[in-house]
C-alpha cells in the first residue's frame, strides 16, 4: 500500500510539476523586472492624461489624438500586462479559467490595435496640418480627429470581439492554452486590419512629410518666402518622427 501510495503521489507531482516546483533566482529576478516595467507603462501614461488635463493650452488637437493613445496604453497596462505576467511565470500555461481567457485576449487585441490606430491618426493629422494648413482650421481638426478617434475604437472593438461570436477558439481546457485566435481567416482580418493597413498609411504618410520637410528645406536654401504655419507644423512633424525613431 506504501509503495502505491508513493507511486500515485510521484505521478501527480510529475503531472503538476510546475506548481510545485521552487522559485529560483532568475525567476525572481525576471517577475521583478516585468512588474516594475508594468508599474513604470501604467504612471508614465496616466503622467501624460495629467498633463494634458491639467495644461489648458493641450486641451486641442492633436492632444486628444495623444490622450487617446495613452488610454490605450494606460489599458495595457492594467489590464493586459499582470495576467501576461503571471501567464508568463506559469510557463505559458493558462490556470485561470476560459472566461478570464477571453477577457485578457479581448483587451489585448483591442488596445494594440487602438494603440497603432492612434499613432496612425496623428500621422495623418500632421500630414493634412502640413498639405492643407489654410483648409484644415482648428474647427475641422477637431471634427477630423473625433472621427478618426472614434473610428479607431470601433474597428480595434471589430478585430478583438470578433472571437468572441464564434470566429475561432482562444482557449483550450486539454492543453492549457490561452491564446489569439488561429483561425487562418480571422489571421488573415486581425493582421491585415492591426498592422498592414496601418503600416502602409503610416510609410506613405511619412514620406510625404519627408516631401514637405525637404521641399520647405530647399525652399530656404532659394530664399523662398514659405508661411509661417507650414514651417512650424514641419518642425513639430520632424520632432515627432525623431521622437518616434528613439521610442
Amino acid at each position: 500500500m506504501a509503495d502505491v501510495s508513493q507511486n500515485s503521489s510521484f505521478n501527480q507531482s510529475s503531472e503538476y510539476g510546475n506548481v510545485y516546483r521552487p522559485q529560483t533566482v532568475f525567476s525572481v529576478l525576471t517577475f521583478t523586472l516585468l512588474a516594475m516595467l508594468v508599474v513604470a507603462t501604467f504612471f508614465w501614461n496616466m503622467l501624460v492624461l495629467v498633463t494634458i488635463l491639467k495644461v489648458r493650452t493641450f486641451h486641442r488637437v492633436p492632444h486628444n489624438l495623444v490622450a487617446s493613445m495613452a488610454i490605450s496604453d494606460v489599458m495595457v497596462a492594467a489590464l493586459v500586462m499582470p495576467l501576461s505576467l503571471v501567464h508568463e511565470l506559469n510557463g505559458h500555461r493558462w490556470k485561470l479559467g476560459r472566461v478570464l481567457c477571453q477577457v485578457w485576449i479581448s483587451f489585448d487585441v483591442l488596445c494594440c490595435t487602438a494603440s497603432i490606430w492612434n499613432v496612425t491618426a496623428i500621422a495623418l493629422d500632421r500630414y493634412w496640418s502640413i498639405t492643407r494648413h489654410l483648409e484644415y482650421t482648428l474647427k475641422t481638426r477637431k471634427k477630423i480627429s473625433n472621427v478618426m478617434i472614434g473610428l479607431t475604437w470601433l474597428l480595434s472593438s471589430v478585430i478583438s470581439l470578433s472571437p468572441l461570436f464564434g470566429w475561432g477558439e482562444t482557449y483550450s481546457e486539454e492543453d492549457m492554452e490561452c491564446q489569439v485566435s488561429q483561425e487562418p481567416s480571422y489571421t488573415i482580418f486581425s493582421t491585415f486590419g492591426a498592422f498592414y493597413l496601418p503600416l502602409c498609411v503610416v510609410l506613405f504618410v511619412y514620406w510625404k512629410i519627408y516631401k514637405a520637410a525637404k521641399f520647405r528645406i530647399g525652399s530656404k536654401r532659394t530664399n523662398t518666402i514659405t508661411p509661417v504655419t507650414e514651417a512650424g507644423e514641419v518642425q513639430m512633424v520632424c520632432c515627432f518622427l525623431f521622437s518616434n525613431f528613439l521610442v
